[in-house]
């Protein structure tokens, strides 16, 4: 004779029924407007953190173009100051004349 487990045949018709009433949960027009919804709110939340880093990016390149200004002027300061720093009646002379100079002297 064969030996039928009810209990395994229970398992497996409860897990069937379950299955079924559980697909027709998830396309149920209830199931379907929560989906919805939570797209919905999934895009706002894409949408707000485009907007932030788009803000971030917009600021970064103030910041960097500032930053370079300043540093173009701190340049131009420091040759004015050079050139404020040499004495008045100095003229530039080249290493040549510097040394013909020096043999000069040292032939007096």
């Amino acid at each position: 004779m064969i030996n039928i487990n009810w209990r395994k045949v229970g398992i497996f018709a409860s897990g069937a029924v379950l299955g079924i009433v559980g697909i027709k949960l998830l396309t149920s027009k209830d199931a379907k407007k929560v989906y919805t919804h939570c797209t919905a709110a999934a895009l706002r939340a894409k949408d707000y953190v485009v907007d932030q880093a788009t803000v971030l990016q917009e600021n970064c390149a103030d910041i960097y173009e500032e930053a370079k200004k300043i540093n173009e002027d701190r340049v131009a300061e420091e040759k004015e100051k050079e050139i404020d720093d040499e004495p008045e009646g100095i003229e530039d002379k080249s290493l040549k004349e510097v040394n013909e100079d020096e043999q000069e002297d040292d032939e007096k």
